[in-house]
């Protein structure tokens, strides 16, 4: 076999190919961006630690077609990522096979400058300046405050584990499907993919969010319709539920809204660290719920059928998955979030976000008998 890697190498041969083809059919920016990001941090990135091919030709002939797919010579890519690894400054070196893949690339260039020039200067150039903006910014969040892993299921499907960077620079040259083996509970990690977690740093988050909600009939709507259709999903699962604990009861309390839909006569309380968001909650809840002005403890037990917790929750969400505080936990969860549980329902995609289900250990549940999906308006309690 020509192949080092047997068929994992020839999936990464195998896309390659089709990403050229691709390209070469159904050029557009957002294709020639997103596919040098994506190339570069998977195929072109698996390439430079573990190349794939046993011979030492083929490995130089399929870095000089990656260099013509890329727009960027995979050479010089791979000397510039060796140097990150080592720790040391990236210098310039003028080898036989920078030279290749740089008169290789020109040659492409010129070609297409000469028989396409529009859509040279108003798509190839752009798409390839988004794409390595892209891989700029990738790098830069992989490593800003220090090396951090994503650990999204979602994520790591398409991109092959990347997201287990930490693993990955304390082991380089493992194969990428063992880098799932080498998890650390003391990784340093982040729920964005590095390409996103520059979110991390702006004003915008779950707070201002909720708040917009509160502004909007419309959203509100959407909300409330989306939450019912998945804890009706989960709850299908579920024994009799007498009483409920939300956690956090939002400053727009959609989760208590929806059980109260879909559960009557459970006895339903909200417990919340902030009593500002409590005043908020309050005009939206009749007088049958229990508001709570505290904060949850997620390691002690609770005297309830079903505990929610909140995508916003302050404490340790791992431990909520490895020891439930309740015979029936529910929990918001961003939808690539690779926490184990009983049994889950997405939420929304547009939302990002989906409801996990945990089951105690010896806890037996039984299906309850739930009503069905209620078109009433949503209206301030009186």
């Amino acid at each position: 076999m020509f192949l080092r890697g047997g068929r994992w190498d020839a999936l990464f041969v195998a896309l390659s190919i089709g990403h050229a083809g691709a390209l070469i059919v159904v050029p557009s920016i957002a294709l020639i961006s997103i596919g040098l990001w994506w190339n570069a941090n998977t195929i072109a990135h698996n390439f430079i630690h573990r190349p794939f091919f046993r011979a030492r030709l083929l490995n130089r002939v399929f870095s000089a077609f990656l260099s013509l797919v890329l727009g960027v010579p995979q050479s010089l890519w791979r000397d510039r990522h060796l140097a990150h690894h080592a720790g040391v400054t990236h210098h310039l070196r003028v080898r036989l096979d920078v030279v290749i893949e740089t008169v290789l690339l020109a040659g492409l260039w010129t070609t297409i400058a000469v028989l396409a020039p529009r859509f040279f200067l108003t798509v190839y150039l752009p798409g390839v300046a988004i794409g390595l903006t892209l891989c700029q910014l990738q790098g830069f969040f992989e490593h800003a405050g220090g090396t951090t892993s994503h650990y999204g299921r979602v994520y790591n499907f398409l991109f092959f584990n990347d997201g287990y960077h930490v693993e990955h620079h304390s082991r380089p040259g493992a194969h990428w499907t063992q880098l799932r083996e080498y998890a650390r509970s003391d990784a340093r990690r982040s729920r964005w993919p590095p390409v996103l977690r520059w979110l991390d740093h702006l004003p915008l988050n779950l707070e201002s969010l909720e708040r917009l909600v509160l502004r909007s009939p419309r959203l509100q709507r959407f909300v409330i319709g989306a939450h019912e259709r998945a804890f009706r999903r989960v709850l299908a699962h579920a024994g009799a539920v007498d009483d409920v604990l939300v956690v956090g009861g939002g400053l727009f309390p959609r989760t208590a809204i929806v059980l109260r839909r879909l559960l009557p006569s459970a006895s339903i309380t909200i417990v919340d660290a902030n009593d500002r968001h409590l005043a908020l909650a309050r005009p939206w809840l009749d007088s049958s719920f229990t508001l709570i002005h505290d904060r949850f403890d997620a390691g002690a037990p609770v005297d309830a059928d079903l505990v929610v917790i909140p995508l916003s929750f302050a404490g340790d969400r791992r431990s909520v998955y490895a020891d439930p505080p309740a015979a029936l936990v529910v929990v918001h969860d961003w939808i690539w979030s690779r926490a184990h549980a009983t049994a889950g329902a997405v939420v929304s995609w547009l939302l990002l976000k989906k409801l996990n289900v945990i089951v105690r250990a010896g806890a037996v549940r039984q299906i309850p008998v739930l009503r069905q999906d209620s078109h009433e308006p949503i209206q301030r309690a009186s």
